[in-house]
């Protein structure tokens, strides 16, 4: 399965808002087949990067849908370095 970092930006963002978002993701995820790993958060720069184990594309932002509205705007997919 694809691994992918999602990327959003989101003025003024707060780092338990974010973990909040997170556990909603956590709650869903298991209904489409995706694994939200972990999150990390620059409240300074208003970023929030998610990744996650998922189908396709599609299928990781429509958890974020259903689970809190929070897409982002630009998901890559990444390979695990040495």
């Amino acid at each position: 399965m694809p691994t992918y970092m999602d990327v959003h930006d989101i003025p003024g963002v707060k780092a338990d808002a974010v973990a909040e978002a997170h556990a909603a993701d956590v709650r869903v995820q298991g209904k489409y087949g995706v694994n939200y790993k972990s999150y990390w958060v620059n409240e300074d720069e208003g970023k929030v990067f998610c990744l996650v184990d998922a189908p396709d594309k599609e299928t990781a932002a429509q958890v974020h849908r259903e689970a809190h509205g929070l897409e982002a705007h630009t998901l890559y997919e990444v390979e695990q370095g040495s």
